[in-house]
């Protein structure tokens, strides 16, 4: 474990908080709210799923 990847805890990071987002804006009832959340949360798995091919098609996986 002493090679961390850090730019995936980021990534899992902004995934927690977008997730975090979509439970906050179900509390608040508010469809762009949750909307604009899973959004994110797409666009920042999508990101992290990009990355990590790179990376292994790289060889630094």
């Amino acid at each position: 474990m002493k090679n961390i990847k850090w730019i995936f805890v980021f990534y899992s990071l902004a995934a927690l908080l977008s997730m975090a987002g979509i439970g906050i804006a179900v509390g608040l009832r508010s469809i762009p709210g949750i909307l604009l959340a899973i959004l994110l949360l797409c666009l920042i798995m999508g990101m992290g799923f990009k990355k990590k091919k790179e990376m292994r098609e790289a060889g630094l996986l």
